[in-house]
């Protein structure tokens, strides 16, 4: 089965670290891509622009509505993700229990619908 995994973290933390801190966290993810790649986990991921850059849309009555930024105001940011392959729920849980943002933010699991299947 795929499943979501989506990286909540306080962004204002990424922003203020220093140079040497954000070079210790990348390394950090960047083993942890680099090590679901091989066990076969990977499936996708990628990290996001700061929630500044984003937009929320909203059709209502056929009216386009976009406002700037989050929807709702959170201690904790929606920065990245990444796709997986686990066998069951409990393997997607120990998969995302590594992701460095696990540590300081909250990683949440979800599993992917997958439609048409043969």
């Amino acid at each position: 089965m795929k499943y979501l995994c989506l990286i909540y973290e306080d962004e204002k933390a990424w922003q203020n670290m220093s140079e040497a801190d954000m070079q210790k966290g990348m390394a950090e993810y960047n083993a942890f891509t680099e090590n679901i790649k091989k066990n076969g986990n990977y499936v996708g991921g990628e990290a996001l622009q700061p929630t500044t850059t984003a937009k929320a849309v909203r059709v209502r009555n056929g009216k386009i509505s976009a406002t700037d930024g989050p929807y709702v105001e959170t201690k904790e940011q929606l920065g990245g993700y990444y796709l997986i392959k686990a066998k069951d729920l409990n393997d997607a849980v120990q998969v995302a229990s590594r992701i460095p943002g696990a540590k300081h933010g909250t990683i949440e699991v979800r599993p992917i619908m997958e439609f048409n299947q043969p």
